[in-house]
């Protein structure tokens, strides 16, 4: 009779421990791959949502500029040597290291207008990325043409104007063919052409006065990506919305702090329960033990058959714990997020982590029941019969 077969027929004939260690291990298994599997897909959720606040880095002309405001009055300011960017310039944007962590780069070129005798100012934006740039806006009407602008809810109510009007600027006709709905921002005060029309309006072609970049914040380097932009444009002051990027990015650190500390807390009891379960295993198995050594069996032998034993339950208690895990993180996503569309897809690279986790907490606690039995006298275990 091999090891293998003595230490199966062991697990055989002692079902209600063998099932204890293996209901352990599951359950240590399963809520660690839950844990990993619901950080994971939490961490993609928040992200996605997260994402829709917009732009969180700003791309701006350097000037030399004293600005005369306090609290939130602004008295006007004083500028210096002020120019702006050239359109072609961004595309080195596109460049840098971190480029596959933008999601979208909008430029804008801004100028005052005169529309009915008021001063209103005009942005000219790139409408194709507008919904990753400025998520919340709501048009009541159309995105504009060429021909077209679309104006901001305090705006179009000052000006007298709504969706059909029309408009004359330089002597050219220019339809008003929507309204943003109110966004309690300065966008309600504005009114927003394609570039190319904004542009050619304010005679200036190929410029832009600034530019809005959407990173993409999961695991992204923000500051290292601003430091990147600033290099590939040394003619632009590039800057990080810092609130925004430093709520993202802590949110989701004390997220994954506190799931990792209940996580070893988790793996902790279920080592502990295959250790006390393992060296009572081997307890009453003295007189076995026993017979085992006088009949020619050696220490490691013995070791042997504790650690295969172990490693039989570690192996099952790993493979049932993944699937079990990955079905509870899809119940549980639903309780916490409202979005039910979300997929968790299996994961091969987990799947191993929860082989091996299992099979290390599995060996690592049958180590001191193994050396016990290793240990033991078999004259004392023979004398016991």
């Amino acid at each position: 009779m091999t090891l293998k077969e003595i230490a199966f027929r062991n697990l055989l004939r002692r079902k209600g421990k063998a099932g204890f260690v293996l209901a352990g291990l599951i359950i240590g298994v399963s809520t660690a791959v839950a844990i990993i599997s619901f950080v994971e897909a939490m961490t993609n959720d928040i992200n996605h949502k997260l994402e829709k606040y917009g732009a969180n880095i700003l791309i701006l002309p350097k000037t030399e500029a004293l600005t005369l405001s306090y609290g939130g009055l602004s008295l006007g300011g004083v500028s210096f040597d002020m120019r702006e960017l050239q359109e072609t310039e961004l595309s080195r944007v596109n460049s840098i290291r971190n480029s596959k962590n933008i999601a979208a780069i909008g430029p804008l070129v801004l100028g005052v207008l005169n529309i009915n005798s008021r001063k209103i100012l005009l942005a000219g934006v790139d409408f194709s990325v507008s919904n990753i740039l400025k998520p919340w806006w709501q048009v009541e009407g159309s995105i504009p043409d060429d021909n077209g602008m679309v104006l901001g809810s305090e705006a179009a109510r000052i000006l007298g104007l709504m969706p059909g009007k029309k408009v004359t600027l330089n002597g050219r006709n220019y339809n008003i063919s929507g309204v943003l709905r109110p966004t309690g921002s300065q966008d309600d005060q504005l009114a927003f052409a394609r570039i190319k029309t904004a542009q050619a309006i304010l005679q200036k072609e190929g410029r832009v006065s600034m530019a809005e970049v959407a990173a993409l914040c999961k695991d992204c380097p923000i500051e290292e990506m601003v430091k990147q932009i600033s290099e590939a444009l040394p003619g632009a002051k590039v800057m990080a919305i810092q609130q925004v990027v430093k709520g993202r990015m802590e949110a989701l650190a004390q997220f994954k702090k506190f799931s990792i500390g209940i996580l070893m807390v988790v793996l902790l009891v279920g080592g502990l329960v295959v250790l006390v379960t393992m060296s009572s295993s081997v307890r009453e198995r003295t007189e076995e033990i026993g017979i085992l050594r006088a009949i020619g069996f050696r220490k490691r032998h013995v070791i042997k058959i504790v650690f295969l034993e172990a490693g039989i339950l570690s192996s099952l208690a790993g493979i049932t714990g993944y699937f079990l895990g990955w079905g509870v993180t899809h119940v549980a996503f639903r309780f916490f997020s409202e979005n039910e569309s979300v997929h968790i897809p299996f994961n091969p690279e987990l799947a191993g982590i929860a082989f091996l986790i299992a099979n290390f907490i599995g060996i690592a606690s049958s180590a001191y029941p193994a050396s016990m039995a290793a240990r033991l006298d078999p004259n004392d275990a023979l004398r016991a019969l």
